[in-house]
């Protein structure tokens, strides 16, 4: 990775801060998930800014973008789309769907059914869906921000872990600081997305992302790693620990973050910056449904008792 492409990553981020006021590390966290080949999932309350992060983050990379109000009533093919039969030609036509773009905002996930969570989350997995036999590659940097609100239970349906687990990140932007709430107020933030400019073109988007598997892990950050994965599953209230695809989407996103900070290798300070993001919607406690104190309690204690490696002096 050379000075150009690590300056590309930086462009972008500052290009993004014009909109997205004062919250570096939720954009810096976002792109890493992209870098990575992974998608976010907001847990956060209405109306801080989600909509706007993910048209600024389209815009930058000169990406399509689309916006799916998840409901009870939605089907699987008003996601993935549907064949048509064309009495003109005497055959069916494929009306692709919302998933056919660069990036997806998928509003409010939990209030639609089972079904029509799993037809996003199968196109998620795969990059590309099936309709009548006949299959159709998504965009190849296809990237879901979903949101769900953390307050408001009734009437939704509750996301599988296995579901879950295709999320790389579950993330939340939080309210603004008094300072940047009130640049929000006087009106700024649409003229700020209006004047907007490109970054970098998918092509470079995708060239940066096959970059991820060459930063360098050392053994003992690896190794580290493996420690805070297992000590997941031990770790005392835990019912339900990190899973190796788990721990495997850890590093990557490790991988990410560190170029993401301008590095070409991992610190055990990107594990540690990354580890709630990647563990908090995957661990499952003892308890049924528990706090999210309660759950920042098990991540930080998980991270007080993984000693952190240091390489003796030969």
């Amino acid at each position: 990775m050379n000075d150009e492409q690590f300056q590309l990553i930086q462009d972008l981020i500052q290009e993004m801060e014009k909109v997205v006021i004062g919250k570096r590390q939720v954009l810096e966290m976002t792109l890493t998930s992209m870098l990575a080949g992974g998608h976010v999932l907001f847990e956060d309350i209405p109306g801080v800014g989600k909509t706007m992060l993910v048209k600024t983050l389209a815009k930058t990379i000169q990406g399509r973008f689309a916006r799916v109000q998840f409901t009870p009533d939605l089907q699987p093919s008003d996601i993935s789309g549907v064949s048509i039969y064309n009495e003109q030609s005497g055959g069916f036509e494929f009306r692709p769907g919302p998933v056919f773009t660069t990036v997806l905002l998928a509003d409010e996930i939990n209030r639609t059914a089972p079904r029509t969570q799993a037809a996003l989350l199968e196109a998620m997995s795969e990059g590309h869906v099936t309709i009548d036999n006949h299959t159709y590659e998504l965009d190849e940097n296809f990237f879901v921000l979903a949101t769900q609100n953390p307050i408001e239970y009734e009437g939704t349906f509750t996301l599988p872990e296995a579901q879950l687990d295709r999320f790389l990140f579950r993330l939340a932007i939080g309210y603004p600081s008094r300072e940047d709430e009130l640049t929000l107020m006087n009106g700024q933030q649409e003229k700020a997305l209006a004047e907007v400019q490109p970054v970098m073109t998918t092509q470079q988007l995708t060239a940066l992302k096959l970059l991820v598997d060459e930063v360098y892990v050392d053994d003992l950050v690896l190794r580290y790693a493996l420690a805070l994965v297992r000590a997941s599953r031990e770790f005392p209230g835990v019912e339900l620990g990190i899973s190796p695809r788990g721990g495997i989407a850890f590093l990557k996103a490790a991988r990410a973050y560190a170029m993401v900070q301008n590095r070409k290798y991992v610190k055990p300070e990107d594990l540690q910056t990354i580890l709630p993001a990647v563990f908090s919607h995957r661990l499952i406690l003892q308890g049924g449904l528990v706090s999210q104190r309660k759950m920042t309690e098990v991540l930080e204690g998980i991270l007080q008792q993984v000693v952190v490696p240091i390489r003796k002096k030969s």
